[in-house]
This record gives C-alpha cells, sequence and structure tokens, in this order.
C-alpha cells in the first residue's frame, strides 16, 4: 500500500500551498492519521518557522513536531551538494519521512518553493526526491502572466522530468486561470497528458493573492502606529494619496490600500472617515511614507477613533513604497484563517479527489531506489540485530567497518584474532574503538576450542579426519568461524578480505550445509545504479553452470530479490534474444529458461535475451514487443561466471554503481565471502547483509 503523495511545482508562487490545504482535508475525511512533510524548506530569520507547516500544523491540529516535518533548509542543500555531499541529502530525508510513515497513515510531501536562484536545480532535486521516496506526485503549474503556448511547455517540461525518473504523475493542476479559460485549459492538458493523469483547473482568485498588511510591514520593515489588531486584512489595489483630498476620495475602491507621505494629515483623516463612511469603500490601510509621521494634535485625534485601520510609518519614499508594495507576493499564514477557508473551498470546488485518492492508496512503487534500498537494509538489520563473526579480524579494513557497524548499533561483532596484535593494529590506524562494544577471540585460547575440534571430528570422521587434524582445522579462522555458527554462537559470517573464495565457503558446504531441495550454492549481488537496484547472479562461485544449475540460480535469485523487496522481473541472458540464437550456449540458456517456468510459474522470466534488450525498454520493445520483462528486467542472470564477473566490475566501474555482496545463496545458515579487494564499504554492507539473512529470509 502507498502512504504518501508529493505535491511539486517548477516556479514560485504556484498556489502549490492551496493542493496542500485542500488534499490535506480531502485525506483527513478519509484516515485516521494524516501526516505532512516538507524535505526542504525556505530559509528564515532566526526564530522564525516555515509558515506553510505552521499553517498546516495549526489549522489542521496535526499531532506532529515541527522537528519532524522537515529535513533541511534551502541554504543548506545548497552547501551540501558544493561539499559533494548530495547523497547525505537524499539519506537524510528518507530517514525522515520514513520515521513519519512508521506513525502516520498516510503522509502528504510538499516540495520546495523555488525561492531564489537555482531553480532548474532545484526542480531536478525535488524529481530525485519524489523517486527515492517512492511515492507518486501531483504537478502544480500556474498560468499567472503567460501564454498558452509557455503554460503547455511548462506542463510537458514537468511531467517528463518525472516521467523520466520513473516517477508516477497522477495528476496536473492548472492553477491561476482565468474563469473562462478553465475547460480550455483542461482540454490542452487532457491532449498532451496520459488518461491515467488527472486533470484540473483553478481560477485566479483576486483575494488569495492579495497581501495582508502584516505582510506588508514585513516587507517594508514598518511601524505599526495604530490598528494592530486589524493586519491581517489584505489589501485589494493600491494607490498614493498626492491629490487634493476631494479628487482622492473618488479613486478609493473596495479595500484600497492608501498610500501617503506622512505629512499629509488631510489625506489620513479623509481616508479614515471615508472607511466609516456608507458612501465610500472600506479601505484596508493606510502607509505614511518618508519617515514622516502626522503632528501631535492629528496623533491625538486618530487615537480617539474606534476601529482604525492599520497605520504604518516606514521610512522610504512614496515612489520606491509604491514599487516595493506591487511586487509583494502573498502568502498563507496560520492566523490567515480567511485565506485558509477561502483556499480550501476554491479547492473543494474545482478539484474532485476522490477517485484520486483510491488510486493513491493502490499504488505500488515501480522498482526501488539505490538510497531506499541502503535504508531499508540498515532498518531491517536494527530490527532484530544479530551476532555476525569476522574471522580476519586483524585486517584494517575489516576492523575500520567494525567500528562503523558497532557505531550504528547494527550487529553484534566477533572479531578473531589476536587480541594483542588487534589493539596494535586500532592505535597504529588511530581508531577509536571501544573494545567494550565488541568481543575478541583467539582460536587457538578459545574456551570452545576443545568442543569444537570434537564436533568437527565427529561430523567429518566419516571423511577420514582424526582427532589431531580436527584441532588444526579449528585452528584456522574460516572454520573456528563456520563452527560459531554451526553452534548457534553467532548468526552469521563475513570473511574472504586476507583469504580465498574457496577458503571462506569450504568449510560452510562441509558442515553448514545446503537447505533442502538446494545442491547449488550461487551468488548475488546487489547492484545499486543510478535509480534503481539490479540483482545480478552469478558472479562469484559458479564456472560453468549446466542448465540445471542456472534454472537454480536463477530460482534462488529470485528468492533473494523478493526477501529484499524487489519484485522480480528476470533475464536469462545470452549473446542473442528470443529464438534467433543457435549454439551450444544459447541453447542451455534456454533449456535453463524453460526449467524455470516449469517450477516456478509465479516468476516473470525471459530468455534467452542480450543485456541491452534486458534492461532498455526501447531495445527490448523492438527485439521482444510481446514480453512482460525486456527493458524491464532487474534479476539478471549470468551463463557463466566469466561473463558474470567482469560485468558486473564493468558495470560497477564505468558508472559507480554500488555493487554490495556477493551474498551467497542455498546454505543453511548465512556465510558471506568478501573480494580481497574490497572496501570499508564492501564490508559494512556484506555484514548487513548478513545479518537480515541471519534473521531468517
Amino acid at each position: 500500500m502507498n502512504k504518501g503523495i508529493y505535491i511539486a511545482t517548477l516556479e514560485s508562487h504556484s498556489g502549490k500551498s492551496m493542493i496542500s490545504l485542500g488534499l490535506m482535508r480531502t485525506l483527513l475525511g478519509k484516515m485516521m492519521k494524516v501526516g505532512y512533510f516538507r524535505p526542504i524548506i525556505n530559509d528564515t530569520p532566526s526564530g522564525e518557522r516555515d509558515n506553510h507547516i505552521d499553517t498546516i500544523l495549526s489549522y489542521f491540529k496535526l499531532n506532529i513536531s515541527y522537528e519532524d516535518t522537515f529535513a533541511f533548509t534551502r541554504s543548506e542543500v545548497i552547501n551540501k551538494r558544493n561539499q559533494g555531499k548530495a547523497g547525505e541529502v537524499i539519506d537524510t530525508i528518507i530517514s525522515k519521512y520514513k520515521k513519519l510513515e512508521e506513525d502516520f497513515d498516510f503522509i502528504l510531501v510538499e516540495g520546495s518553493d523555488f525561492s531564489g536562484e537555482g531553480n532548474v536545480f532545484e526542480f531536478d532535486v525535488n524529481t530525485v526526491i519524489a523517486k527515492n521516496l517512492g511515492i507518486p506526485v501531483i504537478i502544480v503549474v500556474s498560468g499567472q502572466n503567460k501564454t498558452w503556448e509557455q503554460l503547455l511547455g511548462n506542463q510537458q517540461m514537468a511531467y517528463r522530468a518525472f516521467k523520466d525518473k520513473e516517477v508516477q504523475v497522477i495528476a496536473m493542476v492548472s492553477n491561476k486561470i482565468f474563469e473562462e479559460n478553465l475547460e480550455p485549459a483542461k482540454k490542452n492538458m487532457r491532449e498532451i497528458l496520459p488518461e491515467d493523469v488527472g486533470v484540473f483547473a483553478i481560477p485566479l482568485i483576486p483575494t488569495l493573492d492579495n497581501p495582508t498588511l502584516k505582510e506588508i510591514v514585513k516587507a517594508l520593515d514598518g511601524k505599526v502606529l495604530f490598528g494592530g489588531d486589524f493586519l491581517n486584512n489584505q489589501s485589494g489595489s493600491f494607490g498614493v494619496g498626492a491629490m487634493q483630498l476631494r479628487n482622492y476620495l473618488t479613486t478609493l475602491k473596495d479595500e484600497s490600500l492608501v498610500i501617503t507621505p506622512g505629512d499629509r494629515a488631510d489625506i489620513i483623516l479623509g481616508a479614515l472617515q471615508a472607511n466609516i463612511s456608507s458612501n465610500y469603500p472600506r479601505i484596508s490601510g493606510i502607509i505614511l511614507t518618508g519617515g514622516l509621521t502626522p503632528e501631535e494634535s492629528i496623533l491625538k485625534l486618530i487615537e480617539g477613533l474606534s476601529d482604525i485601520v492599520p497605520i504604518i510609518s516606514v521610512q522610504e519614499g512614496t515612489f520606491h513604497v509604491t514599487n516595493k508594495v506591487g511586487d509583494i507576493k502573498s502568502n498563507i499564514y496560520a492566523d490567515s484563517i480567511q485565506k485558509i477557508q477561502t483556499t480550501i473551498s476554491t479547492f473543494e470546488r474545482y478539484v474532485s479527489f476522490d477517485s484520486l485518492v483510491e488510486k493513491l492508496i493502490d499504488y505500488k512503487p515501480q522498482g526501488i531506489t539505490p538510497r531506499m534500498f541502503q535504508y531499508g537494509l540498515i532498518q531491517r538489520a536494527r530490527k532484530s540485530k544479530k551476532h555476525i563473526v569476522l574471522p580476519e579480524g586483524t585486517d584494517e579494513r575489516i576492523l575500520t567497518a567494525a567500528k562503523r557497524l558497532i557505531d550504528m548499533n547494527l550487529v553484534d561483532l566477533t572479531l578473531l584474532g589476536d587480541i594483542e596484535v588487534i589493539k596494535k593494529t586500532v592505535a597504529k590506524i588511530q581508531l577509536d574503538l571501544d573494545f567494550s562494544r565488541i568481543n575478541i577471540i583467539d582460536p587457538a585460547k578459545s574456551i570452545h576450542f576443545e568442543d569444537y575440534a570434537e564436533t568437527f571430528y565427529s561430523l567429518r570422521k566419516h571423511k577420514g579426519v582424526n582427532m589431531d587434524m580436527a584441532r588444526d582445522r579449528m585452528n584456522d579462522v574460516s572454520y573456528y568461524g563456520t563452527m560459531m555458527i554451526y553452534k548457534g554462537h553467532a548468526d552469521g559470517m563475513v570473511s574472504g578480505a586476507a583469504h580465498t573464495t574457496q577458503h571462506t565457503i569450504l568449510p560452510a558446504l562441509q558442515f553448514i550445509k545446503t537447505k533442502p531441495k538446494v545442491s547449488v550454492v550461487s551468488s548475488v549481488f546487489f547492484m545499486c545504479l543510478e535509480d534503481r537496484v539490479s540483482v545480478f547472479g552469478d558472479c562469484a562461485i559458479n564456472p560453468n553452470p549446466t542448465a540445471e544449475e542456472l534454472a537454480e540460480i536463477t530460482i534462488s535469485s529470485a528468492e533473494s530479490a523478493i526477501a529484499f523487496g524487489i519484485e522480480p522481473k528476470i533475464a536469462m541472458l545470452s549473446y542473442s534474444s528470443g529464438t534467433s540464437g543457435k549454439g551450444e550456449d544459447v541453447d542451455r540458456v534456454r533449456e535453463a529458461t524453460a526449467l524455470v517456468k516449469q517450477r516456478r510459474p509465479d516468476l516473470k522470466v525471459e530468455g534467452p535475451i542480450q543485456y541491452d534488450a534486458a534492461v532498455d525498454l526501447s531495445v527490448g520493445k523492438s527485439k521482444l514487443p510481446d514480453s512482460e520483462v525486456a527493458g524491464q528486467a532487474n534479476v539478471l542472470i549470468f551463463p557463466d561466471l566469466n561473463t558474470g564477473n567482469n560485468t558486473y566490475k564493468a558495470v560497477q566501474r564505468e558508472t559507480g554503481a554500488l555493487a554490495i555482496g556477493p551474498m551467497l545463496q542455498g546454505l543453511n545458515k548465512p556465510v558471506n565471502d568478501l573480494s580481497r579487494g574490497c572496501t570499508v564499504a564492501d564490508i559494512y554492507n556484506t555484514v548487513i547483509l548478513t545479518a537480515i539473512q541471519a534473521q531468517g529470509i
């Protein structure tokens, strides 16, 4: 079930707040607990809060702390990006969103406001955020001061940007359209958008664009002389009171804002009198320019009046003040109750989201992003903490990864090796490792040594093993670590940073053994590409699998994908696609594909198929137009180790993809092998995978 919706725009003052307020009202009518989240907010003066957040929290009385409703300010995001830390931004946003997701039935996410420079960068950030949160989007585009061509161009650009990121757009809203153009606007949107995208048009509501006196005071840095209780008055038109009073009175319109030099007592008093006269329109307020204020006798006269509209003194001259007032863009604030109610009623009149809300609830994101995948790994590891043994305890990379794992409280760890050597290595690399939180065992000095040796002898005596041989094996860290798992003293093992694959896996094959109905131990890498996660198998274990073995590897890989939240679409790779190719190798893949379909008809599988046809939609459609996998494959099965190992390394190096693994499949208890060229990140990620495997996936 989908639990969120992202409201996005590509410009400032698009009326996005109207959609947020209206949709929040709709959602609260259908669900008990609805949360609100803004990944990026505008910078605010010290001590001030974001008005979007305050308005939503206050009006709807949402039980969320202010700090939980946003992740970063705009300047923080720009600074992170300039430092090359854009990934940290996405990680934090995912983490904060997921925290809300745990507490609420649904989350309304409001994108950024496009204030200041860098709008193109900002729009791209919003598409990336929506993609990583795995939620659909409503796009809001303003029609104010645009030609039809400009409006449609903006709509097409916004739609394609999200579509290119594989983010589903469920609705497009044209906002601030003249009333007579509402139907043409919807017709034009319908022509450029697919049928499954809802289209709506909302008229320009002048009162929502008119700034309040409070906003004007803030923009002009004004001083309120009178009428502080009425600062929520909205200004309509505004004009300068520079002519004689008898002529100026004829220019007043309803909710006019009077702008006049502070020494024009005649205009000030005349405007105040007109405000209470039934023969003239009401005014919203008076701006006194030039830093001038009326004489004491005039001030005393004004003080004696009741229900005075706001009178504000500003330092700048009339010309500059008038221009500034014209440039003020109005916002909705928590105490703008009339504006909020007008906004919601306008939304409810022109937008029907009932059917879309149902679509939202049933929405399933396509694929999973690398950031979301890695976040999910961490959360799953924390949910049921497991004990992992690392036999190569003296390796600097192992120790550095161990510190990170312990600091994040993801697993319990045992390091194997001489404790003095380990301490010297820790001191050498200046690693602040808390030894009280980590278990260190020297196998030869272990209290379990004799028991482990006797157990190994019992398990392998039919193979000619005697007790001396058993003790010799238990002095080997790989054998000792594997025996810890067998005896239940650890839940999983990660090794290989300083040992061969065979050295790591052989003990597991000897006495951990394979799962029932599994004859082939194989491996997968989780390839975290730019915008998706693919499963590559087998790239580490089996050199030349038979068709039978290839089928088993495929089924194991599909089950691993499912266990880690990836709905498998399987491509059985070869040098030809479909029925075109001939030869022993392609025939083996064809036979393996048939076996998979026979044994697991529930799986979506295509083979033989070439790599480009498997992952590129246009190529896939041209070569296998009727396939439900071609162009969309996320589980890629290689025909042999030579192809698989080289391909995963080529993809990793050329694209910068993160390869998490290899994760071994088919053993009764998890044992995973590292490459001897592994990095600290490789070790860290493989330990997390192993811990999740140990949870019984």
